[in-house]
């Protein structure tokens, strides 16, 4: 049953879905990881396939930029679906020297000033939270094969462009311990939560709000290859 923002019929989609912000991640992903791949949707250019890994079906799809677009995508997988997980891989602005540029992290929090799990169901903490037990295997499956991560409190902010120019970020870090900033993490830890669903989030680091150095659009689209192959290898053992 398709939605107005996804063409797949039910059976198209695996239980486990990988979600980068960047549809034409997605496609580097599937092109480059999956076998046997079959897209199920193209809606609005938000690339989604399913294919396999290791002999194990898994599926990898856009969420777009920002916690209204993943709550749409998120919820809709979960609800119409029968996704059990899904796993976000992003990239994100460093906040502190600890996490440089193509570091992994992962989230065991994310912290926001959206509104929207207020506004979604009244939830009025400013804190969300993955599933343990995803987490778990993530960090198994990073020192199976010998990636480090780091681990610790995202900031998911609803502005890309903030007329704040002071240094806010020191405060996000040192107050609320903040390690970096990225956009969708807080609203797809609360779908999962509400509709008893698992998520996690695994970053790259992309830029740094305490050094100068970035790295290209074609780096972040292709080159983040380390929390792809976690996520990857995560995913076979949720079958």
């Amino acid at each position: 049953m398709s939605t107005p923002h996804n063409k797949a019929e039910k059976g198209d989609i695996a239980k486990t879905v990988l979600m980068p912000g960047d549809p034409l991640r997605a496609k580097f992903i599937a092109e480059t990881f999956l076998t046997n791949v079959r897209q199920f949707n193209d809606v609005r250019n938000m690339f989604g396939y399913t294919g396999e890994y290791k002999g194990v079906e898994v599926s990898v799809m856009g969420s777009g930029m920002g916690m209204p677009s993943i709550g749409i995508y998120s919820y809709e997988l979960y609800t119409q679906y029968d996704v059990e997980n899904i796993i976000r891989i992003g990239s994100a602005g460093s906040y502190c020297e600890e996490a440089n540029i193509f570091d992994v992290v992962i989230a065991d929090s994310a912290y926001s000033e959206s509104s929207y799990a207020f506004t979604q169901n009244g939830y009025d903490v400013d804190k969300t939270y993955p599933a343990d037990e995803l987490n778990d295997l993530i960090k198994e499956t990073a020192k199976e094969i010998g990636i480090p991560v780091i681990e610790g409190c995202v900031h998911s902010s609803d502005v890309f462009y903030r007329e704040d120019k002071t240094p806010y970020y020191k405060k996000l870090h040192d107050e609320l311990g903040c390690i970096c900033v990225e956009m969708e993490s807080f609203a797809l830890f609360h779908n999962a939560h509400v509709l008893g669903k698992k998520a996690a989030c695994i970053l790259t680091i992309s830029d740094s709000f305490v050094n100068s150095k970035v790295t290209s659009a074609e780096e972040r689209q292709k080159s983040f290859t380390d929390m792809m192959e976690i996520a990857l290898g995560t995913a076979v053992k949720l079958d």
